[in-house]
Formats: C-alpha cells, structure tokens, sequence
C-alpha cells in the first residue's frame, strides 16, 4: 500500500491491514477490563464507579465492530470473484449477528434467573468468544493465519477465564487479551510490510 495510505490498507483485494482494530479492540481489553481488574474483588486497588468498567468496554467494543464491520465490506470492493464478494458481505454481517445473538443471550438469561450481575461476567466472556470465533472464520476464508491464531486465542482465553473468581478473571483477559492484541498488531505490520504491490484501501479499523 502507498505509504501515504496511512495504516488501514489492504495488501490484495482480499487482505486487509487489521492494526486499526486490533488497536481498538486492545484497547477496550485494557482500559475496560484493567479498570475492572483494579476495583473489583475483596480488596480493590481503585475506588471506581460500578458503570465505568464496561463503559470502557462497552465503547471500544462498539467502535472496533464498526471497524471491523467496514474492513469486512470493503475488503471486497475491489474483487471481481462473486464468491469471494458474497464472502465479505457475509463476513461483515456477522459481526452485527454476533453481537444481537450475544445481547439477546445475555439479557434473557439474566432476567430468566433474576442474577442482573451475571451480565458483569457473561459480556466479557461473550463479547472475546464472539470476537474470537468471528476472526477464527474470517482468518480461514481470507488465508490469514495471524487472524486466525489471534480468534483462537481470544475465544479460548475469554471463556477459560470464567474458571477464575474476581479479580483474576479480569486480570486474564486484561493481560492475556489486550496482549495478544499489542502483539497482533506488531505481527500485522510486519506481515504487510514486504508486500510491494499493497494497493491503498481504508478499510479495516
């Protein structure tokens, strides 16, 4: 890509450059889930209101699916393949689908066991499976391993730390998630950087 593109840009119609929602999503994990970690548990180190952690989260979440949800529909606009342009379609659907399904899934089973503050857990725990099993199948049908590795990694993490009390659980994801995050952005770049005939797309967040 024109290194005047900036950072979101894709290496062929079908690859995208991920650092934007790697960042946006890493940044949720951190700021969301450290705020969290830092004020939850028998002996909190931070004072913090109840709402803050998964406001924090809440909007980073919401702002790397939008991303995400772009990437995936512009990742096809320059491919002439029907099958590969039905694909991203289909990819970038299934990050609104995902989300609904998780909300609906969420809300009625707190309200079906009268426990609102089940939803403190199940959304964090939800929202790294939904992330996770999404990039397991956008990394398969875009023949990106690093996406792949990353939703693997999320999906199992997010769900392994429900094994955990607080505010272990958080510290998990804050580090095991916001990491792997950092890191899939370095990787991403590295990734990108030997491909000569990048062509500028702003795509994925």
């Amino acid at each position: 890509m024109p290194s005047d593109a900036g950072p979101d840009t894709a290496c062929t119609p079908s690859e995208v450059d991920s650092r934007s929602t790697y960042v946006s999503f890493g940044l949720a994990y951190v700021l969301g889930h450290g705020s969290a970690a830092l004020s939850k548990g028998d002996t909190p180190l931070l004072d913090l209101p109840g709402w803050l952690p998964m406001t924090l989260l809440g909007a980073g979440l919401a702002t790397g699916t939008v991303l995400a949800t772009r990437a995936a529909l512009r990742a096809q606009s320059t491919a002439t393949d029907p099958d590969e342009i039905l694909s991203g379609k289909l990819l970038g659907a299934a990050w609104i689908t995902g989300f609904a399904a998780l909300f609906l899934a969420i809300t009625g089973l707190a309200a079906a066991v009268d426990t609102p503050d089940v939803q403190t857990l199940l959304w964090p725990t939800g929202s790294g499976l939904i992330v996770g099993l999404i990039y397991v199948a956008e990394g398969a049908a875009r023949r990106n391993p690093l996406h792949y590795a990353l939703g693997t990694w999320l999906a199992l993490t997010s769900t392994g730390a429900l094994l955990l009390g607080d505010p272990a659980f958080y510290w998990v994801l804050t580090l095991a998630g916001g990491g792997a995050y950092a890191l899939a952005a370095l990787l991403e770049r590295r990734r990108l950087a030997p491909n000569p005939n990048a062509v500028s797309l702003r795509a994925r967040m």
